[in-house]
C-alpha cells in the first residue's frame, strides 16, 4: 500500500523563508524553513496522511533519510565519520547524555550524503583545495601578520599535514589574532580565478564575525551547483552548504563534527582525528536528460531524478521514495493504486513494490537503498 508522506519544515537558523514556500507554491514563512525530512529518523520522523508516522511502520529501520534543505545562511563547517569511528566513538560517550551539546557521536553509524541542486544557483564548500592554489590566491591579500602566518603554517611540510595542523591552529582559540587579520584583509582581496569564492566568503565572514571558520573556508573548494546537478560527500570530508534549495539524501545518522561557522561546540581534537586532509576537487556530478542515476558508492541509498512528461515505469528495490519537486505527478503501481503528490511531499512504497508507475508533467525524485542494503524488516 502507497502512502503520502510529509513533514513540517525544521527551523533551524539558517533556513530560507522563500524558498521551500516558493516550491510549494505559498507565500513566505513568518520563520526560517531549513530542511524537511522525509524519512524514519526518531528525531523527526515523516507524518503518513491519515494518521500515524513513518516509523511506526517500517519499525524506524529505513537506511537513509531524504530531505529537502533550503539554506539562505551558510551551515556549519562540518565532517562525518565512517561507520567505524562513529562505532568507536558512540561506545566512548554511552555514557553521556544524549542532550549533552559536547556529545559528537548521536548514534554508531556513518553518515555520507548526496546533495543534488534544485535552485539555478546552490552554493557549497567541499573538500579542501590544493595548498599551492590557496597560496597562490592569499598571495594576493595584504601582507598582514596574520596572512604572512597563515601562509606559513600551510607552507609548514608534507601537504596533508600542512593542512591538517593549519585547521587545529585556526581551530584551537589561540590563533583569534590570525583569524581577524585575515578576515580583514580578505574585505578588498581579488585574486584571478578566486572571484566568486572570494565573494561568497566575504558574505559568510559578515554574518559570522570573528569566526575562525571563516578562514578554514577559505581553504576550501568553493562550488556552485546547477539544476540537477549534484556532490556526494564521503566520509571525513570538510563540507558546509552556503545557499540555495535542494533535495539531500543521506544515511540515516545524526553524526556531525563541526569545524567553524557555528556557535555549538566544536571537539578540535575529534574533528582533526577523523578529517580526511587529502586536497583536490569534490567532482559535480552532472544532469544526463530525462533520467539521472547519480553515483553514490555506499550501499545506504540511492537517489534518481526523474523529468516526467507523461507515463514511465522505473523498477524499484523497495522501500522506496518518490518525492515530487515540480509539476504535476501521480505515482501509482502495477495493480493499479494510485496517489497524486503534492509539490514538497512523498510517496512511500513498502519493500514489496518493485515498480513504481509515474504520470504527468514535472520532476520527482526516486530514493530507494543502495545495492545489497535492502533491510528485510521493513514490510
Amino acid at each position: 500500500m502507497l502512502l503520502t508522506i510529509t513533514n513540517e519544515p525544521r527551523d533551524y537558523a539558517w533556513g530560507s523563508t522563500s524558498l521551500i514556500a516558493a516550491l510549494e507554491g505559498r507565500r513566505p514563512s513568518a520563520s526560517p524553513e531549513a530542511e524537511v525530512w522525509f524519512g524514519d529518523h526518531p528525531s523527526d520522523p515523516a507524518d503518513v496522511v491519515g494518521g500515524g508516522t513513518l516509523d511506526a511502520v517500517t519499525g524506524g529501520s529505513l537506511p537513509y533519510l531524504l530531505k529537502l534543505l533550503a539554506a539562505a545562511d551558510p551551515l556549519s563547517i562540518q565532517v562525518h565519520p565512517t561507520r567505524e569511528q562513529a562505532q568507536q566513538g558512540f561506545a566512548r560517550e554511552a555514557g553521556m547524555d544524549a542532550a549533552d551539546p559536547t556529545r559528537n557521536y548521536r548514534d554508531a553509524n556513518h553518515k555520507p550524503e548526496l546533495i543534488v541542486a534544485l535552485s539555478d544557483r546552490f552554493e557549497a564548500l567541499s573538500g579542501l583545495r590544493p595548498v599551492a592554489d590557496t597560496l597562490r590566491m592569499l598571495s594576493a591579500f595584504p601582507d598582514a601578520a596574520g596572512v604572512v602566518e597563515l601562509r606559513e603554517h600551510l607552507a609548514s611540510g608534507a601537504e596533508e599535514e600542512a593542512l591538517r595542523a593549519t585547521i587545529g591552529w585556526l581551530l584551537s582559540g589561540t590563533a583569534q589574532d590570525a583569524v581577524d587579520d585575515v578576515i580583514g584583509a580578505l574585505a578588498g582581496a581579488e585574486a584571478d580565478g578566486f572571484t566568486e569564492a572570494l565573494t561568497a566568503i566575504r558574505t559568510i565572514a559578515e554574518r559570522n564575525p570573528g569566526d575562525p571558520g571563516v578562514v578554514v573556508a577559505l581553504l576550501m573548494n568553493f562550488v556552485v551547483l546547477r539544476p540537477g546537478e549534484a556532490v556526494f560527500l564521503r566520509a571525513g570530508l570538510l563540507h558546509a552548504y552556503v545557499s540555495g534549495l535542494g533535495v539531500e539524501i543521506m544515511a540515516a545518522s545524526d553524526n556531525v563534527l563541526r569545524g567553524g561557522l557555528t556557535p555549538k561546540h566544536i571537539d578540535v581534537d575529534e574533528l582533526l582525528s577523523i578529517v580526511d586532509t587529502r586536497p583536490g576537487e569534490v567532482p559535480v556530478q552532472a544532469a544526463t536528460g530525462e533520467i539521472t542515476a547519480y553515483g553514490i558508492p555506499v550501499p545506504d541509498f540511492a537517489l534518481r531524478r526523474i523529468q516526467l512528461d507523461g507515463e514511465r515505469s522505473i523498477a524499484v528495490s523497495g522501500p522506496s521514495m518518490a518525492l515530487s519537486t515540480a509539476g504535476a505527478i501521480r505515482v501509482g503501481t502495477r495493480s493499479g493504486e494510485a496517489i497524486d503528490v503534492e509539490v514538497g511531499s512523498a510517496v512511500f512504497a513498502p519493500i514489496d513494490v518493485d515498480e513504481l508507475v509515474l504520470s504527468g508533467v514535472g520532476e520527482v525524485f526516486i530514493a530507494e537503498p543502495g545495492a545489497g542494503d535492502t533491510p528485510e524488516s521493513i514490510q
